[in-house]
């Protein structure tokens, strides 16, 4: 068999191991394996199983992630969740399909610190469905919020996922955790829009509370946030401003966090083990899917299939964005069927070289993907959010979360085009950096 043909059994070969479960990086190690074997041989696969391990672990860059981790798992663990809800709730939950709004607003914040999709969802969840219910809110616009706001996660600085795609190709991490502000920010907008829209057509699905909190109750509530704001602002806007490198920013938000949680008594020593031991073993997760990804992509650039694509599409006549339209296309119909990491870590070796051989910006790039993989997180057959507020809401039919996150993920994919449109909205962040 040819180097390509392997390449592309590979390829589908790590695909099925997906879909029959086996944990993402063993996938990619097996594949990456073998493949290697059936190209070169055994003594060439071994040598890069025995050294990229090491070489893998070692990389300074990669301990950005466990601090971001930590930070994110104590302060989940502070139970600071039903407090970030009733702020935002205080200023906006007033308004029809305020409570709603306000869901989205507190995901976006919480999502902001933890960096997870499955984390922030839950958390959510357990706080703003029995309010809405409590208000009447229909079983769809409630669920679709906390489903839309848990899918902030992995945009918002700090982001995992943004911090994984700048490893897998060597994009400046500082930058690409500030490229998600804007977006983010774009991505929030679209849902409040969503939701004023629905329930402009339909006033019944979210009736509107009577009683308008007042501004000292409004302040008070707000002062509780100050931790979640402003570890936020000490570790990104410390990255924006060149105070810190990701990394430093990690450890000062790591930091941050345990003092506060220490400090104000909102952990006590069970939870704090059950923050380190989370954040133990998402880590440890992360890193075997980065090692099965390096060795994964080795197997590709032996078997010469990104090279060839590369070749390939840049002689295709046809316009850039042409071609980045069926990129995202298929990354969008592989989003509702792999989970997002697993997807970016197969299709980056792929997709990136040619992407950037097209002349397109590899870091507004980033942004795109994980938005249209993202979207994923709402479609059947995967759901991924969809499943978690299941987990939650027991009592909401399956189908009638999945009607509830349609709007949502007409949402995502409108804001998807404006950023296509206008890629100086990822951009000019980064750049003022410079």
């Amino acid at each position: 068999m040819s180097p390509e043909l392997i390449g592309v059994l590979g390829t589908v070969a790590v695909i099925v191991l997906f879909f029959l479960k086996i944990p993402i990086g063993i996938s990619l190690i097996i594949v990456g394996l073998l493949g290697t074997t059936l190209i070169r041989d055994w003594s060439v696969a071994f040598a890069q199983l025995g050294r990229t391990p090491f070489d893998t672990s070692s990389d300074y860059s990669l301990s950005v992630i466990p601090m971001f981790i930590l930070m994110g798992m104590v302060l989940s663990y502070t139970g600071m969740g039903q407090d970030l809800y009733r702020a935002v709730d205080r200023w906006i939950g007033h308004f029809r399909g305020g409570l709603a709004m306000a869901t989205i607003g507190s995901s976006a914040i919480f999502s902001s610190i933890s960096g997870s999709l499955n984390a922030t969802t839950a958390t959510v969840a357990k706080i703003a469905l029995p309010e809405m219910e409590k208000y009447r809110y229909k079983p769809g616009i409630s669920t679709g919020s906390v489903a839309a706001g848990g899918t902030l996660g992995i945009l918002i600085p700090p982001s995992v996922i943004l911090i994984l795609y700048g490893i897998l190709t060597m994009e400046p991490i500082g930058e690409l955790l500030i490229s998600g502000i804007i977006p983010g920010i774009l991505q929030i907008l679209f849902f409040i829009i969503t939701i004023a829209i629905l329930v402009r057509r339909d006033p019944f699905i979210a009736p509107p509370r009577e009683r308008k909190a007042s501004l000292s109750e409004r302040f008070y509530a707000l002062n509780k946030t100050w931790p979640f704001i402003g570890l936020f602002l000490v570790s990104i806007g410390g990255i924006y401003l060149g105070v810190f490198t990701p990394t430093e920013a990690a450890g000062v938000g790591a930091f941050g966090a345990l003092a506060f949680a220490l400090l104000s008594r909102k952990i006590d020593w069970q939870k704090l083990k059950g923050s380190f031991n989370e954040a133990v073993r998402l880590t440890a997760f992360i890193l075997l899917i980065v090692i099965g990804a390096n060795l994964f992509g080795q197997f590709l650039a032996i078997s010469r299939i990104p090279v060839q694509l590369t070749s390939y599409v840049g002689n295709l006549e046809l316009n850039p964005y042409i071609i980045l339209v069926l990129i995202l296309a298929v990354l969008f119909i592989l989003g509702c069927f792999i989970e997002s990491l697993a997807l970016m870590v197969i299709t980056l070796p792929i997709v990136y070289p040619i992407i950037t051989e097209l002349g397109f910006d590899g870091l507004w790039f980033g942004v795109i993907m994980i938005m249209v993989v993202n979207i994923g997180a709402l479609t059947p057959p995967l759901g991924i959010s969809v499943y978690v507020i299941k987990g939650v809401a027991p009592d909401v039919p399956l189908n009638t979360i999945f009607r509830g996150v349609v709007p949502m993920i007409i949402a995502m994919i409108a804001c998807v085009v404006v950023l296509i449109i206008f890629p100086q909205l990822v951009t000019i962040l980064p750049d003022l950096m410079n």
